[in-house]
């Protein structure tokens, strides 16, 4: 390149500057609506577009659509308890056997459960509504004091999924009153085993706590993703002749 042509660029390149720093821009207002698909869009459907999508919506019907299970009731997902999360983090706590581990307790964020399930039959689609993430089960240690610290985050979010042997009580304003396990409280000093997810397991969605962990296993196969065991948990009861039933228990309870 001449020394013209170099001095027009950097020119060129000066005048642009120049003229993005004079008009500075700034969001003034936001606005937002939802907009409901549901049937109503249905009516006039576009036969072209039909066509065209026909032969994927096979393959994704044919991938999606095998019963997995039955739910034995309508299993929604809230604070600080709900049936959905005791199953989930339960779930958990039933995979470790395959691991050789044996868990003191499971935590399943309430974030990471994004749908519920209803009563009846419980397709493998379903499941992946629930669970669409890849998140993947994980092992790890934490102290009695961090474990303390590990539910008081819990309770400053007004709760997440935990198994059947966690009994929290918290407060309206998010905090920890009383803890225990299996029925004792927490002993400061010992060492307890934790399943939950990967994701989690990083100290993320505010459980800062997890990044004191020692003893991490976190298995990386497709089979060990969240939902895969929610799958298998629903195919082993179906096996079984089970439906999968799951409620809140007291788990958490917010006191005054």
């Amino acid at each position: 390149m001449n020394k013209s042509a170099t001095f027009l660029s950097l020119a060129m390149a000066s005048i642009v500057a120049t003229s993005c720093a004079q008009h500075q821009y700034s969001v003034v207002d936001t606005q937002r609506s939802r907009i409901v698909i549901d049937s109503r869009y249905d009516a006039s459907a576009n036969r072209e577009a039909v066509a065209f999508l026909a032969p994927y919506k096979a393959r994704v019907d044919s991938l999606m659509s095998p019963v997995m299970g039955t739910a034995a009731c309508d299993m929604p997902r809230f604070r600080p308890e709900s049936p959905l999360s005791n199953l989930l983090a339960d779930i958990l706590v039933w995979s470790s056997a395959r691991f050789g581990e044996h868990p003191d307790f499971a935590v399943y964020n309430m974030g990471g459960i994004r749908a519920s399930i209803s009563k009846g039959d419980v397709t493998r689609g379903d499941i992946l509504d629930v669970a669409p993430f890849e998140n993947k089960i994980c092992f790890l240690t934490l102290s009695g004091s961090d474990v303390t610290e590990l539910f008081k985050q819990m309770a400053a979010v007004n709760g997440e999924g935990v198994s059947h042997s966690v009994r929290l009580e918290i407060t309206k304003d998010g905090r920890l009153v009383s803890a225990s396990l299996n029925g004792k409280p927490i002993d400061p000093e010992a060492s307890y085993r934790i399943t939950t997810i990967d994701y989690l397991a990083q100290g993320n969605d505010h459980l800062e706590a997890f990044r004191k962990k020692t003893h991490f296993v976190s298995p990386k196969s497709e089979e060990n993703n969240a939902r895969h065991l929610i799958e298998d948990y629903f195919k082993a009861s179906k096996a079984a002749g089970k439906t999968v039933d799951a409620k809140v228990e007291g788990r958490i309870k917010v006191i005054d």
